[in-house]
Protein backbone atom coordinates (compact mmCIF):
# COMPACT_ATOMS: atom_id res chain seq x y z
CA UNK A 1 0.00 0.00 0.00
CA UNK A 2 1.60 3.21 -1.05
CA UNK A 3 2.84 5.93 1.47
CA UNK A 4 0.48 8.87 1.97
CA UNK A 5 1.38 12.01 3.85
CA UNK A 6 -0.12 15.50 3.86
CA UNK A 7 2.02 18.81 3.03
CA UNK A 8 1.99 21.78 1.68
CA UNK A 9 3.46 22.63 -2.14
CA UNK A 10 6.58 25.07 -2.01
CA UNK A 11 6.76 25.57 -5.67
CA UNK A 12 5.63 24.13 -8.74
CA UNK A 13 8.42 24.07 -11.44
CA UNK A 14 7.23 22.88 -15.36
CA UNK A 15 4.78 20.54 -13.90
CA UNK A 16 6.49 19.46 -10.65
CA UNK A 17 5.15 19.94 -7.36
CA UNK A 18 7.68 19.84 -4.35
CA UNK A 19 5.86 18.96 -1.28
CA UNK A 20 6.70 19.82 2.14
CA UNK A 21 5.82 17.05 4.71
CA UNK A 22 6.94 16.05 7.93
CA UNK A 23 8.55 12.88 6.31
CA UNK A 24 10.66 15.61 4.15
CA UNK A 25 10.10 17.13 0.93
CA UNK A 26 9.21 15.30 -2.66
CA UNK A 27 8.75 16.00 -6.08
CA UNK A 28 5.13 15.39 -7.07
CA UNK A 29 3.11 15.15 -10.26
CA UNK A 30 -0.66 16.63 -9.68
CA UNK A 31 -2.91 13.94 -11.02
CA UNK A 32 -4.36 14.84 -14.29
CA UNK A 33 -8.44 14.89 -12.54
CA UNK A 34 -7.16 17.87 -11.31
CA UNK A 35 -7.10 19.23 -14.84
CA UNK A 36 -10.40 17.64 -15.37
CA UNK A 37 -11.87 19.90 -12.51
CA UNK A 38 -9.68 23.35 -13.66
CA UNK A 39 -7.72 23.16 -10.51
CA UNK A 40 -4.43 24.47 -11.34
CA UNK A 41 -2.32 23.27 -7.88
CA UNK A 42 -0.81 26.30 -6.30
CA UNK A 43 2.64 27.38 -3.82
CA UNK A 44 0.92 27.21 -0.52
CA UNK A 45 -1.89 24.97 -1.41
CA UNK A 46 -2.35 22.51 1.52
CA UNK A 47 -2.90 18.91 -0.41
CA UNK A 48 -2.42 14.87 0.27
CA UNK A 49 0.40 12.91 -1.73
CA UNK A 50 1.23 9.42 -2.16
CA UNK A 51 4.49 8.27 -2.33
CA UNK A 52 5.22 6.13 -5.73
CA UNK A 53 9.02 6.86 -6.21
CA UNK A 54 9.77 5.76 -10.13
CA UNK A 55 11.92 7.03 -12.26
CA UNK A 56 11.51 10.51 -12.45
CA UNK A 57 8.64 11.65 -9.73
CA UNK A 58 8.63 10.80 -6.16
CA UNK A 59 4.93 11.19 -5.38
CA UNK A 60 1.72 12.22 -6.94
CA UNK A 61 -0.94 14.98 -5.21
CA UNK A 62 -4.32 13.11 -4.75
CA UNK A 63 -6.17 15.79 -3.44
CA UNK A 64 -5.87 19.83 -2.82
CA UNK A 65 -7.77 20.45 0.28
CA UNK A 66 -9.90 23.53 0.50
CA UNK A 67 -8.13 27.34 0.04
CA UNK A 68 -8.91 30.01 2.64
CA UNK A 69 -7.73 32.49 -0.21
CA UNK A 70 -5.51 33.07 -3.00
CA UNK A 71 -3.73 35.29 -5.11
CA UNK A 72 -3.18 35.66 -8.58
CA UNK A 73 -0.18 37.57 -8.93
CA UNK A 74 2.18 36.52 -7.64
CA UNK A 75 0.06 32.94 -7.46
CA UNK A 76 0.04 31.46 -4.08
CA UNK A 77 -2.30 30.48 -1.68
CA UNK A 78 -2.99 29.91 2.24
CA UNK A 79 -1.84 33.14 3.25
CA UNK A 80 -2.09 34.49 6.79
CA UNK A 81 -0.29 38.08 6.17
CA UNK A 82 1.60 39.94 4.11
CA UNK A 83 5.08 41.74 5.17
CA UNK A 84 5.73 44.84 2.70
CA UNK A 85 9.27 45.95 3.23
CA UNK A 86 10.40 49.98 2.11
CA UNK A 87 13.46 51.34 2.84
CA UNK A 88 13.61 54.52 4.76
CA UNK A 89 16.25 55.99 2.08
CA UNK A 90 17.81 54.45 -0.93
CA UNK A 91 15.44 54.00 -2.80
CA UNK A 92 13.26 56.98 -1.36
CA UNK A 93 9.86 55.40 -0.38
CA UNK A 94 6.64 56.39 -1.95
CA UNK A 95 3.94 56.22 0.39
CA UNK A 96 1.02 56.49 -2.56
CA UNK A 97 2.65 52.88 -3.28
CA UNK A 98 2.95 51.23 -0.14
CA UNK A 99 -1.10 52.40 0.13
CA UNK A 100 -1.80 50.71 -2.71
CA UNK A 101 -0.12 47.35 -1.67
CA UNK A 102 -2.18 47.62 1.71
CA UNK A 103 -5.36 48.69 0.10
CA UNK A 104 -4.96 45.24 -2.39
CA UNK A 105 -3.97 43.36 0.74
CA UNK A 106 -7.20 44.46 2.58
CA UNK A 107 -9.36 43.84 -0.39
CA UNK A 108 -8.15 40.10 -0.67
CA UNK A 109 -8.69 39.97 3.40
CA UNK A 110 -4.88 39.37 3.56
CA UNK A 111 -3.67 41.38 7.39
CA UNK A 112 -0.84 43.23 6.39
CA UNK A 113 2.06 44.43 8.38
CA UNK A 114 4.47 47.41 7.16
CA UNK A 115 8.53 46.76 7.73
CA UNK A 116 10.70 49.95 7.30
CA UNK A 117 14.23 48.86 6.23
CA UNK A 118 17.88 50.17 6.13
CA UNK A 119 17.01 51.52 9.72
CA UNK A 120 20.45 52.62 9.85
CA UNK A 121 19.92 55.50 7.62
CA UNK A 122 17.39 57.30 8.77
CA UNK A 123 17.68 60.99 10.30
CA UNK A 124 16.59 63.12 12.85
CA UNK A 125 12.99 62.25 13.40
CA UNK A 126 12.33 60.41 10.76
CA UNK A 127 11.02 57.50 12.52
CA UNK A 128 8.58 59.25 14.25
CA UNK A 129 7.49 61.10 11.45
CA UNK A 130 6.27 57.79 9.66
CA UNK A 131 4.87 56.29 12.47
CA UNK A 132 2.62 59.73 12.48
CA UNK A 133 1.49 58.72 9.03
CA UNK A 134 0.39 55.42 9.87
CA UNK A 135 -0.47 55.80 13.43
CA UNK A 136 -4.36 55.57 12.62
CA UNK A 137 -4.26 53.14 9.70
CA UNK A 138 -4.58 50.03 12.36
CA UNK A 139 -1.48 48.44 10.59
CA UNK A 140 1.45 47.24 12.45
CA UNK A 141 4.52 49.05 11.75
CA UNK A 142 8.14 47.67 12.14
CA UNK A 143 12.13 49.51 11.69
CA UNK A 144 14.90 47.14 10.55
CA UNK A 145 18.25 46.93 9.25
CA UNK A 146 19.66 44.50 7.32
CA UNK A 147 22.99 45.56 7.49
CA UNK A 148 23.28 46.00 11.26
CA UNK A 149 20.76 43.15 12.11
CA UNK A 150 18.39 44.97 14.38
CA UNK A 151 14.75 44.67 14.26
CA UNK A 152 15.08 41.07 12.72
CA UNK A 153 14.47 39.29 16.12
CA UNK A 154 11.45 41.47 16.52
CA UNK A 155 9.78 40.52 12.55
CA UNK A 156 11.00 36.46 13.01
CA UNK A 157 8.18 36.78 15.75
CA UNK A 158 5.47 38.25 13.97
CA UNK A 159 5.94 35.30 11.52
CA UNK A 160 5.94 32.34 13.59
CA UNK A 161 3.21 30.05 12.65
CA UNK A 162 1.94 31.76 9.65
CA UNK A 163 2.27 32.10 5.64
CA UNK A 164 3.81 35.28 4.85
CA UNK A 165 4.35 36.66 1.65
CA UNK A 166 7.10 39.59 1.83
CA UNK A 167 7.05 42.10 -0.93
CA UNK A 168 8.20 45.27 -1.98
CA UNK A 169 9.86 47.78 -4.32
CA UNK A 170 12.91 46.67 -6.32
CA UNK A 171 16.37 48.28 -4.31
CA UNK A 172 14.20 48.25 -0.80
CA UNK A 173 16.63 45.61 0.33
CA UNK A 174 13.72 42.79 1.02
CA UNK A 175 15.83 39.67 -0.03
CA UNK A 176 18.63 40.68 2.55
CA UNK A 177 15.88 40.74 5.08
CA UNK A 178 15.18 37.52 4.51
CA UNK A 179 18.05 35.98 4.23
CA UNK A 180 18.50 37.59 7.95
CA UNK A 181 15.80 36.26 8.97
CA UNK A 182 16.27 32.56 7.56
CA UNK A 183 20.03 31.92 8.11
CA UNK A 184 20.73 28.37 7.13
CA UNK A 185 17.17 27.92 6.88
CA UNK A 186 16.92 29.12 3.10
CA UNK A 187 16.63 25.89 0.56
CA UNK A 188 18.79 26.29 -2.53
CA UNK A 189 16.81 24.62 -5.75
CA UNK A 190 19.65 21.73 -5.85
CA UNK A 191 18.68 20.70 -2.77
CA UNK A 192 15.35 21.00 -2.20
CA UNK A 193 14.35 17.35 -3.42
CA UNK A 194 15.87 14.03 -1.60
CA UNK A 195 16.61 12.22 -4.58
CA UNK A 196 15.89 13.78 -7.70
CA UNK A 197 18.67 15.47 -9.43
CA UNK A 198 16.46 17.86 -11.41
CA UNK A 199 16.00 21.65 -11.51
CA UNK A 200 19.70 22.24 -10.13
CA UNK A 201 19.58 25.50 -11.98
CA UNK A 202 18.98 28.70 -10.06
CA UNK A 203 15.89 30.26 -11.61
CA UNK A 204 13.78 32.27 -9.87
CA UNK A 205 10.57 30.93 -9.45
CA UNK A 206 7.57 31.25 -7.07
CA UNK A 207 8.42 29.77 -3.81
CA UNK A 208 7.27 29.04 -0.41
CA UNK A 209 10.31 28.82 2.03
CA UNK A 210 10.21 26.94 5.28
CA UNK A 211 11.54 28.61 8.14
CA UNK A 212 10.27 26.75 11.12
CA UNK A 213 7.02 24.11 12.35
CA UNK A 214 4.17 25.21 10.23
CA UNK A 215 6.07 29.04 9.67
CA UNK A 216 6.89 29.71 5.98
CA UNK A 217 7.83 32.88 3.87
CA UNK A 218 7.03 33.76 0.43
CA UNK A 219 9.75 35.41 -1.12
CA UNK A 220 7.46 37.35 -4.36
CA UNK A 221 9.21 39.82 -6.76
CA UNK A 222 9.79 43.45 -6.38
CA UNK A 223 7.10 45.93 -7.70
CA UNK A 224 7.09 49.51 -9.10
CA UNK A 225 3.70 49.76 -9.72
CA UNK A 226 0.10 48.39 -8.35
CA UNK A 227 -3.17 48.63 -9.42
CA UNK A 228 -6.09 49.22 -6.94
CA UNK A 229 -8.52 46.74 -9.03
CA UNK A 230 -11.66 45.39 -8.30
CA UNK A 231 -13.11 48.01 -5.68
CA UNK A 232 -15.42 50.75 -6.96
CA UNK A 233 -14.61 54.44 -5.79
CA UNK A 234 -17.42 54.27 -3.05
CA UNK A 235 -15.67 51.88 -1.67
CA UNK A 236 -12.19 53.24 -1.29
CA UNK A 237 -12.55 55.12 2.23
CA UNK A 238 -13.31 51.90 4.00
CA UNK A 239 -9.77 50.64 2.85
CA UNK A 240 -8.25 53.45 5.23
CA UNK A 241 -9.18 52.78 8.76
CA UNK A 242 -8.59 55.87 9.95
CA UNK A 243 -11.64 57.51 8.27
CA UNK A 244 -14.09 54.78 9.94
CA UNK A 245 -14.38 56.92 13.07
CA UNK A 246 -14.93 60.39 11.22
CA UNK A 247 -17.64 58.68 8.67
CA UNK A 248 -20.34 59.36 10.99
CA UNK A 249 -19.88 63.62 11.44
CA UNK A 250 -19.77 64.24 7.35
CA UNK A 251 -22.92 66.16 6.28
CA UNK A 252 -23.60 62.87 3.87
CA UNK A 253 -24.27 59.73 4.99
CA UNK A 254 -22.00 58.26 1.42
CA UNK A 255 -19.80 61.38 1.61
CA UNK A 256 -16.88 60.52 -0.68
CA UNK A 257 -14.19 63.07 1.42
CA UNK A 258 -13.31 64.59 -1.82
CA UNK A 259 -15.35 67.74 -2.28
CA UNK A 260 -18.32 67.80 -0.14
CA UNK A 261 -18.84 70.58 2.45
CA UNK A 262 -19.03 69.60 6.11
CA UNK A 263 -16.89 67.03 5.57
CA UNK A 264 -15.74 65.11 9.15
CA UNK A 265 -12.48 63.82 7.44
CA UNK A 266 -11.69 66.91 5.84
CA UNK A 267 -11.34 68.54 9.11
CA UNK A 268 -9.68 65.97 10.63
CA UNK A 269 -7.17 66.48 8.35
CA UNK A 270 -6.95 70.06 9.09
CA UNK A 271 -6.51 69.36 12.42
CA UNK A 272 -3.49 67.24 12.17
CA UNK A 273 -6.03 63.74 13.14
CA UNK A 274 -5.36 62.37 9.88
CA UNK A 275 -2.18 62.72 8.56
CA UNK A 276 -2.67 64.53 4.98
CA UNK A 277 -0.11 62.40 2.99
CA UNK A 278 -2.58 59.30 3.96
CA UNK A 279 -5.46 61.79 2.68
CA UNK A 280 -3.69 62.43 -0.18
CA UNK A 281 -3.07 59.04 -1.17
CA UNK A 282 -6.48 58.54 -0.91
CA UNK A 283 -7.60 61.67 -3.42
CA UNK A 284 -5.12 60.06 -5.66
CA UNK A 285 -6.38 56.44 -5.80
CA UNK A 286 -10.37 57.77 -5.69
CA UNK A 287 -8.91 59.84 -8.84
CA UNK A 288 -7.61 56.66 -10.58
CA UNK A 289 -10.51 54.70 -10.22
CA UNK A 290 -12.96 57.75 -10.55
CA UNK A 291 -11.34 58.31 -14.20
CA UNK A 292 -11.24 54.32 -15.24
CA UNK A 293 -15.03 53.75 -14.50
CA UNK A 294 -15.45 57.21 -16.61
CA UNK A 295 -13.54 55.58 -19.43
CA UNK A 296 -14.88 52.28 -19.79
Amino acid sequence: MAQSYKGKIIKGIAGFYYVYTEAGIFQCRARGLFREKGQKPLAGDNVYIELTDTEDVEGNVTEILPRRNSLIRPPVANIDQAVVIFSIHRPEPVWGLLDRFLINMSYEGIPALICINKDDLKKDDEEEQIRRIYGGADIKLLFASAMRGTGIDELKAELYGKTTTVAGPSGAGKSSLINRILGEARLETGEISRKVERGKQTTRHTELIPLEKDTFIFDSPGFSSLETAYINKEELRDYYPEFSSYNAGCRYNLCSHTHEPDCAVKEAVKDGNISAERYNSYLSVYGELNSRKRYR
